[in-house]
């Protein structure tokens, strides 16, 4: 007789099998999108031992062993930080805001903490050093090193970046940010109510749910999907097909305008003409904040939020393809979805969320400084630009000198900086300097792009030098598959003393292949 186990059974028995920790959240998961039938109502769900068996059977080769097969018996897996959860790899600030290609925190504390194991044998960075990051980012380097009780100073070609560094790092008066919050939420609020957008997506929703719970229950429907017993591809379209009579009645009925009159920016093709005019009355609203410190925060706040309001499918959020301004089959939900038609719950979700995090982050941090420039690190003159803003920082920096370097630089030919966040440039104006990206993704991976990319980054670390102390230690993250970095450490006049090669987890893209990066420790000759 099949043996069946509560979720909390099957959690106690899949963490006694694989000899690592398998939450009850874990199971539900599983069940939730079909991995394992679910046995029962709610009340008292169960599952199949022999469900579990098949599943898990694959995880008994543990994943480092499989990955280390397949990437070389020198794959540092102590750098794999397998051991987190996604809430501790994008703990506190480091989830302000979205953005592709960066490091997770525990990678830049492991080198910057102080310390020791069989690996990193020496400590690097102390309480008082100063930290640079010549390609700031998202300011991971800045947020660790803040906590580690290190100063920092980022620079970054991207104004956006750079204001989400910044950001991140920023002391708050939160009740300020708070009572502006409110402020804006019920003003939003009002306007919407004014709106027939309420009462359409109210009757949408319904009309989805009903259909929905007959044409895809919640978990039978990704259990057969999973074992082939059903074609996703085909039966989504037809259901698809099926319920678009629905939407376009609703459309017709409430006069819904799906698409602007005019598509030549990102904001104007990318946002529903509801969606838009929101944006732009929140968007107004924070010009009338008086504390700068708060206005900037507010704006990375709506800034999140008219990324996740995109025309676009929950499958394809980080790579868009065109508009999406009907209901759609979603293969990543399993049912049918539809488009947003109203900011509010982003806006209220994330408000509050970038409370929750400042609160944390507050409670760690250390009085450092801490600052992220906008500028091309081949050329500029920190300390002339720095004096402008922190004239003491400066100072510091001119007599204690950088201890040295932690960054992940671009990879060629992979990431457009600042079209991934296109829709930021619109709403806030700043200017953009695509072509002072290093290793951009329209330049390509070709011998020309190589090569201009060999000299960005050999020009970067020769300008950072400046700064740097005589015995300086620099980390660079990359996966240098073309070997490219001798001979920019060569041409920056250093030598590569170390390399970590280490399993790269948790990638948001859809290939989630065995994939790994070095980080090269480079020193003065």
């Amino acid at each position: 007789m099949p043996e069946l186990l509560t979720i909390k059974e099957a959690s106690q028995w899949a963490t006694e099998y694989l000899d690592k920790n398998v939450t009850t959240s874990n199971i539900s998961y599983l069940i939730q999108y079909g991995r394992v039938r679910k046995i029962g109502d709610n009340g008292a769900t169960q599952v199949l031992k022999e469900d579990l068996v098949e599943y898990y059977k694959g995880f008994k080769k543990s994943r480092q062993e499989e990955w280390k097969e397949k990437l070389g018996k020198d794959l540092n897996w102590a750098l794999s930080f397998d051991q987190y959860k996604e809430s501790e790899t994008t703990k506190h600030v480091h989830r302000l805001h979205p953005y592709k290609g960066k490091f997770i925190p525990q990678l830049v504390e492991y080198f910057l903490d102080d310390h020791k194991d069989s690996f990193k044998k020496e400590v690097y960075f102390n309480p008082g050093d100063i930290v640079m990051d010549p390609f700031s980012g998202s300011g991971t380097t800045m947020v660790q090193a803040c906590e580690l009780g290190i100063h920092a100073i980022g620079v970054d070609v991207s104004a956006f970046n750079t204001m989400i560094g910044n950001c991140k790092v920023e002391k708050y008066n939160l009740v300020d940010v708070q009572t502006e919050i409110n402020r804006i939420s019920l003003a939003l609020s009002r306007l919407i109510a004014d709106s027939n957008a309420v009462e359409f997506e109210d009757k949408l929703l319904q009309e989805l749910y009903e259909f929905n719970i007959k044409y895809f229950p919640v978990p039978e429907y990704k259990y057969k999907v999973k074992r082939k017993e059903i074609d996703e591809k085909a039966y989504g379209a037809e259901k698809e097909k099926e319920f678009l009579p629905v939407f376009n009645e609703l459309v017709r009925k409430y006069n819904i305008k799906l698409r602007q009159e005019r598509e030549s920016t990102f904001l104007d093709k990318w946002y529903s003409q509801h969606i838009r005019e929101e944006i732009e009355f929140v968007y107004n609203e924070i010009k009338k904040i008086r504390n700068p410190e708060t206005k900037r925060i507010i704006s990375i706040i709506l800034s999140r939020t008219i990324r996740s309001c995109r025309a676009t499918t929950h499958a394809d959020l980080a790579t868009l393809f065109e508009p999406v301004t009907a209901t759609y089959y979603c293969s990543k939900h399993g049912k049918i979805c539809k488009p947003l038609f109203s900011i509010l719950k982003w806006w209220n979700t994330y408000s509050k969320d970038t409370i929750k995090r400042l609160v944390q982050y507050n409670k760690l941090r250390k009085d450092t400084f801490h600052t992220c420039l906008t500028g091309d690190s081949r050329n500029i003159d920190i300390i002339v630009q720095l004096q402008e803003i922190n004239p003491e920082f400066a100072e510091l920096i001119k007599k204690q000198k950088i201890k040295g370097i932690f960054s992940s630089p671009p990879y060629v030919g992979l990431i457009d900086y600042h079209e991934q966040h296109a829709y930021a440039y619109d709403l806030f104006g700043f200017q953009r300097q695509d072509e002072l990206e290093i290793g951009p993704l329209y330049k390509g991976q070709g011998r020309e792009a190589k090569k201009s990319y060999i000299k960005g980054l050999s020009d970067v670390l020769n300008n950072s030098k400046k700064y740097l102390v005589d015995d300086y230690d620099i980390f660079l993250v990359a996966n240098d598959k073309y070997n490219m970095y001798p001979t920019i450490a060569e041409n920056a006049g250093m030598q590569i003393v170390n390399q970590y090669k280490r399993p790269v987890l948790n990638r948001t893209e859809k290939d989630k292949g065995a994939y790994s990066e070095i980080i090269f420790h480079l020193k003065n000759k």
